[in-house]
């Protein structure tokens, strides 16, 4: 590892998010080096979608014309492979198990930082900084991930999976900011183009955001292996047949049977391709089990820990009490019930803004 300087990796997406990072980096003294990713091929989805997000070639040259303005060396890196194989191929790999995962978590906290990081060591950069909207702060030897100040942008849901290592090395230089400033900041700056910018929420290799498209072209005679499976009650009444569990998710509502009344999915049966569907009550659960926990503020919980937590992204949070389970596993009971609790889906615990620790949905507890 380099020694501790005044060297700063940027992340470099081409949006507004991340050129105003790095131009608050500037003023507040750091030397730079501007780094975008390339993790994706659009040409390889087989979807008709204009390329969009952080690995087009416009945001690419968005990242690179900001550099060049402000005199900072600005390199791109290929990281396709290593994105195909542990991103894209887990995200096929769990719908294919009847779970719904969130790339975009593997690919922030599990692979970008380790690829910042690599290079950060080549470059004698001792921090990275990305434009997250989240802060960090450091207890007791600690380091952990904290509420960015901007509720409605706040993005420490989506770093819990980071490790001690690589947040002592990390900077936020958003976290204290509202989005409506850093539109500003753009502008004051002479970047309009960057406050007009669009904003990209799909998933980076889904552009068109159709994932069952997505499947369909990457899994090999998808259709034919999973056709004519059967929905069923929660007694196991066969009530009618649907096309594949690999397209429906947790909570959804629409493509299912007709039954009187809303009709929701709350379980998927990969083994037997069947789709469990009932009323709105039998979504509900207060409890959980959550596996493959990342420790951030602490290093354990006491039973009877009272905390926040989120199973989704922008989810308010709900409170709850934490239990040590076998096996690394956290067992989880609300105070109330939640709808829609997803296997595969991340659970972040929060005490106040902070971030506990975080994991996977493992299963949903009745």
């Amino acid at each position: 590892m380099v020694k501790k300087n005044n060297r700063v990796l940027v992340a470099m997406s081409g949006g507004i998010d991340s050129s105003i990072a790095a131009l608050l980096l500037i003023e507040q003294g750091y030397e730079l080096v501007g780094m975008t990713m390339k993790t994706w091929d659009y040409s390889t989805t087989g979807s008709s979608s204009k390329e969009t997000g952080c690995c087009s070639l416009d945001s690419i040259n968005d990242a690179r014309e900001l550099a060049v303005n402000k005199g900072f060396p600005h390199y791109i890196i290929d990281i396709r492979e290593d994105f195909e194989n542990s991103i894209v191929n887990n995200f096929i790999s769990e719908y294919m198990v009847g779970r719904t995962p969130n790339p975009c978590i593997l690919c922030n906290t599990f692979m970008k930082w380790e690829a910042l990081l690599k290079r950060a060591d080549e470059l004698d950069c001792y921090h990275i900084a990305t434009g997250h909207y989240a802060q960090l702060a450091q207890k007791n030897g600690r380091y952990y991930v904290t509420k960015g100040v901007d509720g409605g942008k706040d993005q420490s849901y989506v770093l819990w999976g980071v490790s001690q290592e690589n947040l002592a090395r990390t900077i936020f230089p958003l976290g204290d900011f509202h989005k409506s400033e850093i539109r500003e900041i753009a502008i004051r700056n002479g970047f309009d183009n960057l406050a007009k910018k669009s904003e990209s929420y799909e998933i980076c290799f889904i552009p068109d955001n159709d994932y069952r498209g997505f499947l369909k072209r990457q899994v090999e005679g998808l259709e034919e292996k999973v056709n004519g499976g059967e929905f069923v009650l929660k007694d196991g009444t066969v009530v009618g047949k649907h096309s594949g569990f690999p397209f429906y998710t947790i909570g959804q509502r629409r493509g299912l049977v007709a039954m009187g009344e809303p009709y929701y999915v709350n379980n998927i049966d990969a083994e037997n391709n069947r789709i469990v569907i009932g009323p709105k009550n039998e979504l509900m659960s207060k409890k959980m089990i959550v596996g493959k926990i990342n420790w951030q503020k602490y290093t354990q919980i006491e039973d009877g820990m009272k905390v926040e937590v989120q199973i989704r992204h922008h989810d308010p949070g709900t409170p709850a009490i934490l239990y040590n389970d076998n096996n690394n596993t956290i067992r989880v009971e609300f105070n109330e019930k939640v709808s829609a609790i997803t296997p595969g889906q991340s659970a972040v615990f929060f005490e106040n803004d902070d971030v506990i620790a975080g994991g996977f949905i493992m299963k949903k507890l009745d």
